[in-house]
């Protein structure tokens, strides 16, 4: 019979099945909540009154500017999934946060480009278009990963379903009918879903698992 003298090894196990703590206060999503909420009022709300691609006094897209206030309004969005690990805590789970910020920044880049009029009809900003639905088919995918995943509770496990199925919703009837149609569906879509995330954030932060 021989003794052991070394130390024991580490249990790597030890915390199998636990979840670690979210990377964010309460206060923290909060504030991005009310950002989310406020960027997509401004866009809803040029979307009811303006409609699709007007331009104001000084030859900027209203749309294409309160569009931009939109996005940063995902990216307050993105931040709280990021830091709540709201699609879980595989490398393809953090992945798709990282891909998504990547689509959201050249969608973010075309929206302001495109507000100015001297570039709006510049042949090398017409791929770029394409990263708008594509940025917002990849918020649906995570509305959808985040709710299986279940790392954010009640409501807001998913509420993200219903509010990152916009593209999935408005860009078909923007396509079939457009204007003024789109422009109603798209925005009453704004506020039942991204609008209402938004406030569910800020009035229930703890249900990220924000502490």
């Amino acid at each position: 019979m021989t003794i052991r003298t070394e130390p024991v090894p580490a249990r790597t196990d030890v915390l199998t099945g636990q979840q670690p703590p979210a990377a964010i206060t309460v206060g923290g999503v909060r504030k991005l909540g009310l950002a989310l909420t406020a960027g997509t009022a401004a866009w809803a709300a040029s979307m009811f009154t303006v409609g699709n691609n007007p331009t104001d006094s000084l030859g900027l897209t209203i749309t294409d500017a309160t569009g931009g206030l939109f996005q940063l309004g995902l990216f307050a969005l993105l931040a709280v999934q990021v830091r709540t690990r709201a699609t879980g805590l595989t490398k393809v789970a953090r992945g798709m946060l990282v891909v998504e910020h990547v689509l959201l920044a050249i969608a973010t880049l075309w929206s302001v480009l495109h507000a100015v009029p001297a570039l709006r009809d510049a042949a090398w900003l017409v791929p770029m278009d394409i990263f708008w639905p594509l940025s917002m088919l990849g918020m649906a995918v995570i509305g959808v990963k985040l709710a299986i995943t279940g790392r954010w509770k009640g409501v807001v496990r998913i509420w993200p379903v219903v509010a990152e199925s916009w593209a999935v919703v408005t860009v078909p009837v923007f396509a079939t009918f457009g204007s003024p149609l789109a422009d109603y569906v798209g925005g009453g879509h704004l506020l039942i879903g991204y609008m209402t995330l938004g406030v569910l954030l800020m009035l229930r932060p703890q249900l990220t698992g924000a502490r």
